[in-house]
């Protein structure tokens, strides 16, 4: 029987070929799923955050996106309560301004002479008066000269809203006598005289405060007789109608 002849196969040397293809695309494959993750749509990655911490948080505000150009932006939309909050802080504040304005206007000459000083924060509006213009030396009773500069004063408070608070300063020079053991009785009484007055012209004693201060809380140095005849004055503060804001401290 005759052999049969087979043909060597022709061995193909570019099979690796086909594998290195294979180990390229799912190279490629693998770092196009790289780049993808670690493209984060920015507008998308702050909404996110924002929500996170208004759950955490607890922030009165709400966030929402747009669309622009390529990125989305953010937008902050204000709460309703804080925007209403907003708006009767700038109300109050015009009708404090326009107070203060009336008051410097009124006390004009006193002012002019640095016996009076208007002054506006957030507390509300301060007419610091020099007790020189009011009250003789260690006494509590009002002069007959004090009595126009305090009733226009109190003409202007008559029919405003707000809270009065009247605050006695004095000095640190010690005082002692039958009617004053200190400088806090005598402070003190000074306020009240004040309040006194506004309550017999027309201003209602439930907006009215007196309070005495002592030597407590000077404005200028005690070191000279000018820093502490600017000491020795009545404050009146016409108190901001806003209310504080209240936060509870819990117990540990």
């Amino acid at each position: 029987m005759a052999r049969k002849k087979y043909e060597a196969e022709h061995e193909n040397h570019e099979r690796w070929l086909i594998s290195y293809a294979d180990f390229i695309t799912l190279l490629f494959a693998f770092f196009v799923v790289m780049y993808a993750i670690s493209v984060v749509n920015e507008g998308k990655y702050k909404v996110f955050s924002v929500s996170l911490g208004d759950a955490f948080g607890g922030k009165d505000q709400k966030t929402a996106s747009v669309a622009s150009s390529d990125v989305p932006q953010l937008i902050v939309l204000p709460d309703p309560l804080v925007k209403r909050r907003a708006e009767a802080m700038r109300r109050e504040k015009e009708r404090l301004t326009q107070l203060a304005q009336k008051l410097t206007s009124t006390l004009a000459p006193l002012v002019r002479e640095g016996k009076v000083r208007v002054t506006q924060n957030s507390r509300g509006v301060s007419v610091e008066i020099n007790a020189s213009v009011l009250f003789d030396p260690g006494d509590a009773a009002l002069t007959p000269e004090s009595d126009q500069a305090l009733r226009a004063l109190a003409v202007l408070l008559k029919d405003d809203p707000h809270a009065v608070q009247v605050e006695g300063h004095t000095d640190p020079t010690p005082i002692r006598n039958a009617l004053f053991p200190s400088n806090w009785e005598l402070s003190a009484v000074r306020a009240s005289s004040v309040v006194r007055l506004f309550i017999d012209s027309g201003v209602a004693p439930e907006r009215l405060t007196a309070v005495g201060h002592g030597a407590n809380i000077p404005v200028a140095s005690n070191a000279t007789p000018e820093g502490r005849a600017r000491n020795r004055r009545v404050a009146v503060t016409i108190l901001s109608a806003l209310p504080d804001t209240t936060t509870e401290i819990p117990t540990r």
